[in-house]
């Protein structure tokens, strides 16, 4: 759409009805959002009212069940939800892209220089390399491209900032240059590969296919070129019950080791059996052998082992439970996976000073809150960000109260879920 008429309807309304499906009774502060962010757009790079300018937006993710479990093909259960990364975005008929995330430098990428750049590890522009390489390698035909964007999802938060980022950076150029035909497994393909090897983090895919499907989805790696992927209909009102993170405020600057540490050593623990995965090793032939991984990997990846193959197992106990509409039996399941990923999977605390331990201290103050009602876990990736909690609303109030106190006031998120995926608003 032409850089005027897209300025006009996001002012005078007649837009709403695009936006609508994606931000229902909220799009009209996604308009005033979007109508700031093609002004800013503006502020940045060269343009006029002819421009043809698009407009996208890509959702962040919560895990619902099944941690640190994709990355061993195992099963999972996410979320997205209506905290959103937007981009304004054009082309600029060169062969580099310039994206200007708000708050951040200008990521520049020449397309014709698409090695990796080991400067860029754990960057923003390695992200984008990342993508632009792998779209590249699969044969698609991409060009040059300005984009402004900004964010609601929290960086270190668990809700995949990273993940938003990746897939809306994708998304982009789907619908630039390559008609919109990617589809959403792909575009999380290409999101996972863009971290993995150009980033430097060995994430699974769940955040990317969570953020590029929408919805509640149960997705299984068990082939991880072809996930299978099952939506699920979850009506937490309907339920009389909300879902909240709680940031710690911790930085994740530090933690990259931490998080590496697990997939590794549960690959260790496979290794014994000559598989990749934990995934490819039956739980009856990994119990058998539990004395022979100890000696050969140590206690503590033979426990994020056991963490895998019972959260493996949760995942199909919850979908179930979802499914017979039993939501008593899924926030069992949701306690059991916390204290889990507590006791076994150990990515409450790094424990390099047992003086800071923040994430501890929120899930036993949530617990001491929610007593034998609702559920809470560690979030994400754990170590840092934030807790997961799904309180009853008539303790939601008292619960926001209590984690603000422990951390700061806004710091507790009451989370909708949202059914579209990574989408182009406004073309």
């Amino acid at each position: 759409m032409r850089r005027g008429d897209l300025l006009r309807g996001l002012e005078d309304g007649s837009l709403l009805p695009r936006l609508e499906p994606v931000y229902g009774s909220s799009a009209p502060d996604a308009a005033q959002r979007l109508l700031e962010l093609a002004q800013e757009y503006a502020g940045t790079f060269p343009c006029d009212e002819t421009t043809d300018t698009w407009l996208f937006s890509t959702p962040g993710r919560t895990e619902l069940g099944g941690n640190h479990t994709d990355h061993q093909r195992g099963r999972c259960l996410a979320a997205a939800v209506d905290l959103d990364t937007i981009a304004c975005a054009a082309p600029n008929g060169s062969r580099v892209i310039r994206i200007k995330s708000r708050h951040h430098r200008l990521a520049e990428v020449d397309l014709d220089h698409l090695d990796i750049q080991d400067a860029e590890r754990g960057s923003s522009p390695s992200l984008v390399r990342g993508v632009a390489a792998q779209l590249t390698q699969l044969g698609y035909t991409i060009g040059g491209f300005d984009a402004y964007t900004t964010t609601r999802v929290l960086r270190g938060s668990g809700l995949s900032s990273s993940a938003a980022f990746e897939v809306m950076v994708c998304t982009i150029m789907n619908h630039l240059f390559c008609g919109g035909q990617i589809p959403p497994v792909q575009l999380a393909q290409v999101g996972q590969y863009a971290e993995n090897v150009y980033y430097g983090k060995p994430c699974g895919l769940l955040d990317q296919l969570s953020c590029a499907c929408g919805g509640v989805i149960a997705a299984g790696f068990q082939d991880p070129a072809c996930p299978s992927i099952r939506q699920v209909g979850v009506d937490l009102a309907a339920h009389g019950c909300a879902l909240c993170i709680v940031d710690a405020g911790a930085s994740h600057a530090s933690l990259i080791e931490d998080y590496a540490s697990i997939p590794r050593e549960m690959c260790q623990a496979a290794a014994c059996f000559g598989r990749e995965v934990l995934g490819e090793v039956p739980y009856e032939e990994f119990q058998r052998a539990l004395p022979a991984v100890r000696a050969a990997c140590g206690d503590r990846a033979a426990l994020r082992a056991i963490h895998f193959y019972q959260d493996d197992q949760r995942v199909a106990q919850q979908l179930e439970a979802l499914e017979r509409n039993d939501f008593n039996a899924f926030l069992r399941l949701v306690r059991q996976s916390g204290r889990s990923s507590f006791m076994y999977l150990q990515n409450v605390s790094t424990y390099r000073d047992s003086r800071v331990q923040p994430m501890a201290v929120l899930l036993a103050q949530a617990e001491e809150q929610l007593g034998d009602r609702g559920a809470c876990r560690i979030h994400g990736g754990g170590f840092a960000g934030t807790i997961q909690a799904f309180v009853p609303l008539d303790l939601l109030d008292g619960f926001t109260s209590r984690m603000e106190a422990l951390t700061k006031e806004g710091a507790c998120y009451t989370l909708g879920i949202r059914s579209a995926g990574s989408v182009c608003l406004i073309a």
